[in-house]
C-alpha cells in the first residue's frame, strides 16, 4: 500500500476516472443519494489516495480554508467495498489532517460528517460542533479537529 497526495492538474485521467467512479458508487448508487458529486471544488482540492498495486482502495480530498467552511476541511472519504474493515479509512484520514497541518500551517479543521460516522472521527480527535441537519437526505453534523 502506498499513499499518493496529488493536486487536481497533477492526476491522470485514469486517477479522476477512478475516483469519481468511486464516488458515484458509494455516495450515490450505494447510499441511494442523487446528488451532484463534481462540484466545481475538485479543481481547487488535494487529492489524497491509498493505492494498492496502483488501484485506488481508499481516498479522500482535502480543501483550503474558505472553500467548504472558513477553516481547512477535508470530505468525500471513501473506500471501495472490497477493501473495507482493514483501517484504510484511518490511514486516508489521518494522512490528510497531516497535510492539512503541514501544509496550510492550519491546526483546525473542520468537517461535515455523516452522522453516523460520528464516533469514528471522535476516535481521531474530532468533536461536534453542530445541530445534526440533513445533506441531501443524509444527517450530517459539524465536527472540528484541533491540533
Amino acid at each position: 500500500m502506498k499513499i499518493e497526495i496529488k493536486k487536481f492538474e497533477e492526476l491522470t485521467l485514469k486517477e479522476f476516472y477512478d475516483i469519481a467512479k468511486i464516488r458515484s458508487d458509494i455516495f450515490v448508487v450505494e447510499q441511494n443519494c442523487i446528488y451532484n458529486d463534481l462540484d466545481d471544488k475538485d479543481q481547487e482540492a488535494i487529492h489524497i489516495m491509498l493505492k494498492d498495486k496502483n488501484e485506488i482502495k481508499a481516498y479522500l480530498r482535502v480543501l483550503k480554508p474558505g472553500v467548504s467552511y472558513s477553516d481547512a476541511s477535508f470530505g468525500r472519504v471513501a473506500v471501495v467495498k472490497s477493501a473495507r474493515r482493514n483501517g484504510f479509512a484511518q490511514q486516508v484520514v489521518k494522512e490528510g489532517i497531516k497535510y492539512i497541518v503541514q501544509n496550510f500551517k492550519d491546526n483546525k479543521i473542520t468537517i461535515g460528517a455523516q452522522e453516523y460516522l460520528t464516533e469514528f472521527y471522535k476516535n481521531l480527535g474530532f468533536e461536534i460542533i453542530s445541530d445534526t441537519y440533513l445533506e441531501d437526505g443524509i444527517k450530517h453534523i459539524d465536527m472540528s479537529y484541533k491540533n
